[in-house]
C-alpha cells in the first residue's frame, strides 16, 4: 500500500509519500506550493523512464548485452490534457559496445515495459473511498 500525507498542515501543500518504507516528497511547483519535490504529473512520467530504463536493463543482463549505461529522458507535452492528449516524448540514449542488432533490440523493449503498456493499453478504474472520520461518534 502506498500512503500519502501532508507534511505541513499550516499552509504548504507538501506531501510524504511512503511505499514500502522509502519516502519521496511531493509538492506543487510555485505559485501554488514550495516546489519541495517533484509534482504528481512528474512522478507519473518519471515512471515511465524508469520502467523502460529497468526493463532494458533486466533484458540486457539476460541476453548478455554488452550495454553499461542507459538514460532515458521524458519530455511532457500536456497543451491537450483537458482534451483527453496526454503526450510523452521518451529519448533513449545508450553506450556501451553494442552491435546494431543489440541496441535495436533494446530500444524495442522499452516500448514493451509494464508501465508504457500500463498507461496506452490497459483501462485504469480509480474508486474514491472515505473512511471514518477519527473521533467522529457517528462514523461520518
Amino acid at each position: 500500500m502506498i500512503v500519502v500525507e501532508r507534511i505541513d498542515p499550516n499552509g504548504g501543500s507538501a506531501h510524504r509519500i511512503s511505499i514500502r518504507g522509502h519516502e519521496i516528497v511531493a509538492d506543487m511547483s510555485a505559485p501554488d506550493g514550495h516546489d519541495a519535490g517533484p509534482d504528481p504529473h512528474d512522478l507519473y512520467d518519471s515512471a515511465l523512464g524508469a520502467c523502460k530504463a529497468m526493463t532494458m536493463l533486466w533484458y540486457a543482463q539476460r541476453n548478455g548485452i554488452p550495454v553499461e549505461n542507459i538514460h532515458v529522458g521524458v519530455v511532457r507535452d500536456a497543451s491537450q490534457e483537458r482534451a483527453g492528449i496526454y503526450k510523452l516524448t521518451t529519448r533513449i540514449a545508450l553506450t556501451g559496445p553494442l552491435s546494431d542488432e543489440q541496441h535495436d533490440r533494446l530500444i524495442a523493449v522499452a516500448a514493451k515495459c509494464p508501465v508504457h503498456k500500463l498507461m496506452s493499453e490497459v483501462e485504469t478504474q480509480i474508486e474514491t473511498v472515505a473512511v471514518p472520520r477519527v473521533g467522529d461518534p457517528e462514523g461520518r
